[in-house]
């Protein structure tokens, strides 16, 4: 089978499409043949060696995947050979088959094509966890999304509108808000041509916003913060603007806000059956269309350099998908 190669760390460049052998399930484990793999920001900070999470060399990327079951070792129940499946996973994803851990697959929703299913969970995942879990977001209260044209971004706009929440969508450019708007943003910011905290004020009425979803960090999370409501709460989702802000503590104390971290990979292993309810709870929303991946570009494996690179440079509009088999 063909895998992408991570052989040294560096940039989407240096890595290698390179025949290698079929992985074998052990007792546990599943092979998937992977129909779709979809880019995620950790994928690009990994082959860098710049994530916390660090495969030994020679590695395969990609986190996020669906296919094809092919072949499972002793022990597995929940899947068999032949089952459409969507698998998350550290890494490995961006190959024709990846084994991995039984318990990483969700059987694909009926009605989902293979690039949707590679591009639901860790976003939506996240995104639900986020949101109901951690920030405890309830209907008529004001959500502000930063990046919200990015893959988390749009999933945020989506299930903040299921949940009954008013929607601020924030983003760098007029392009990528009419994406937002197609989500369900109520009202938009482009934040590389409006002062955030004023917009936020007037939008708000000066009562400032109940949750903050930040997957940017950089230079909109202290403004953002300035802007929050009594009692909100700033979801710290990731740092895709490259720089980890750091906050004056005395803005929690002012505004009795929370800042909340969000870690969706440890608490689907912490917490399987609070991870099992989410993933049943996105599946309905799914199939009651209040939820729709949108994919923005799709490239052949022997193109995902150019596919890292797009999400990397900040040019992407919601996920960006390799397509792996036929």
């Amino acid at each position: 089978m063909k895998a992408l190669l991570c052989k040294q760390f560096g940039p989407p460049e240096s890595l290698v499409l390179e025949d290698v052998p079929s992985p074998t399930p052990g007792a546990g484990e599943v092979v998937v043949s992977v129909k779709a793999a979809s880019v995620n920001f950790p994928d690009v900070l990994i082959i860098q060696n710049k994530y916390q999470f660090k495969p030994p060399l020679p590695f395969s990327p990609g986190s996020e995947l669906a296919g094809v079951v092919k072949a499972v070792g002793s022990g597995v129940t929940n899947v068999k050979p032949g089952d459409k499946v969507i698998a998350f996973t550290a890494f490995g994803a961006f190959a024709e088959e990846v084994k991995t851990e039984a318990v990483r697959l969700l059987p694909l929703p009926e009605g989902m094509s293979f690039e949707e299913g590679a591009s639901f969970i860790l976003t939506y995942g996240t995104t639900d966890h986020a949101l109901r879990d951690r920030g405890q977001l309830k209907a008529n209260e004001t959500l502000l999304v930063l990046g919200a044209a990015g893959g988390v971004g749009v999933a945020a706009l989506e299930i903040g509108k299921a949940l009954g929440a008013r929607v601020i969508a924030c983003a760098s450019s007029d392009e990528k808000l009419a994406v937002c708007r197609e989500h369900g943003a109520d009202e938009c910011i482009n934040y590389s041509a409006e002062d955030l905290r004023e917009r936020i004020k007037a939008l708000t009425g000066g009562k400032g916003v109940d949750v903050i979803y930040d997957a940017v960090g950089g230079p909109y999370a202290e403004p953002a913060f300035r802007s929050i409501a009594w009692r909100g709460r700033h979801l710290v989702i990731g740092f895709a603007a490259g720089d980890i802000p750091k906050l004056p503590l005395n803005l929690p104390l002012l505004k009795g806000a929370s800042v909340v971290g969000v870690f969706w990979g440890d608490f689907t292993r912490r917490e399987p059956q609070a991870f099992g309810e989410s993933a049943r709870q996105l599946a309905r929303w799914y199939r009651e269309g209040k939820l729709k991946p949108h994919i923005s570009a799709t490239f052949p494996l022997a193109k995902a350099a150019e596919a890292m690179n797009l999400l990397a440079s900040r040019k992407a509009k919601g996920k960006v998908v390799i397509r792996i088999g036929a």
